[in-house]
């Protein structure tokens, strides 16, 4: 039997209380912007057809946009469908795919079309990577899954008259999270860069969160040159809000190896996002930037260190 998918589903029609996303980023090449594209399920077996029934944003399955262009406000739009028409691949089983009103999701690929408050959006979209992990895996109470940590994505995507159609038409990350409820705080970042003189894509994610009886799980995960580096401690050295910024030193002492981490989420690209309660009780709310800037720097025992630089296009998203 071939190994289980990373993006392989979770949720089942009968559990009440779950919600799981695909999701992906995506920072343009041309460095114009980044494009958020996401393909929910909520509460499936919950009565009344699912999801929050009254509720704002309360549908069973859901797919989202987000435009952040480098000009001007971010932009974040999402529509609901019924689960009558959801298409979605046996749990456990690979490959993978999920989809509803011809929005679909698989391993390698996206598409979809909606219109919504006299917007109309299309895209169509490929992504390839050569490092996958998982970030954390507490099965039924959740999980955070990267199937492609340093994705390059080709295809094209529509904005009523806009269009970007490209080989290579960006950098970025694609996820798979899955829980019986959201955590109450957390911060996590992702950056994807080309890291010169190489001329591979590097990526590297961090993420830190609550978990029970009050205490915290951290992880942090570098891609780089062909080979996965495990941080084994996290320090928190900056965190706030406003401004918008999370600086983290992460080390191994057993090899050896550490790295700063400084985001910067300052700017007009931050979004507000409302993110549904799986209890149905309302929503809380998110902060993200998908054009945060990123300064890493890594050092290996007794080689050089090395600087990465992203001056846009990294993730910053934090709750409390």
């Amino acid at each position: 039997m071939p190994p289980r998918s990373l993006n392989a589903t979770f949720s089942t029609r009968a559990m009440k209380r779950r919600y799981e996303v695909w999701f992906l980023h995506l920072a343009l090449a041309d460095g114009s912007g980044a494009w958020w594209i996401r393909y929910l399920l909520l509460n499936l077996g919950r009565s009344y057809g699912g999801g929050c029934a009254g509720q704002p944003r309360g549908e069973p399955v859901q797919i989202g946009v987000a435009w952040v262009p480098r000009a001007g406000p971010p932009e974040n739009y999402g529509a609901g469908f019924p689960q009558d028409g959801l298409e979605v691949s046996e749990r456990f089983q690979s490959p993978f795919a999920i989809e509803v009103s011809g929005n679909r999701m698989d391993e390698n690929s996206c598409r979809g079309a909606f219109e919504v408050d006299g917007h109309r959006f299309s895209w169509d979209l490929h992504y390839r990577s050569t490092a996958s992990y998982s970030m954390s895996d507490k099965g039924w109470i959740g999980f955070s899954h990267t199937p492609h940590a340093n994705a390059v994505v080709s295809g094209r995507i529509r904005y009523d008259d806009r269009i970007w159609e490209n080989e290579t038409l960006g950098y970025g990350m694609q996820g798979h999270h899955c829980g019986y409820r959201h955590r109450r705080s957390w911060t996590w970042a992702h950056v994807a860069v080309v890291s010169a003189p190489y001329g591979d894509l590097s990526s590297f994610e961090v993420v830190e969160h609550e978990t029970l009886l009050r205490r915290r799980f951290h992880r942090a995960r570098l891609w780089h040159e062909g080979q996965l580096f495990d941080f084994t401690k996290l320090e928190i050295i900056e965190r706030t809000t406003d401004p918008f910024r999370w600086t983290v030193h992460c080390s191994h002492p057993e090899n050896g190896t550490t790295l700063v981490a400084i985001f910067d989420g300052t700017g007009s690209g931050t979004l507000r996002l409302p993110y549904p309660r799986t209890n149905c009780t309302g929503a809380f709310e998110v902060i993200n930037n998908s054009l945060a800037s990123a300064k890493l720097y890594f050092k290996r025992s007794e080689l050089p260190p090395i600087e990465f630089l992203a001056p846009g296009g990294a993730v910053l998203e934090m709750a409390d």
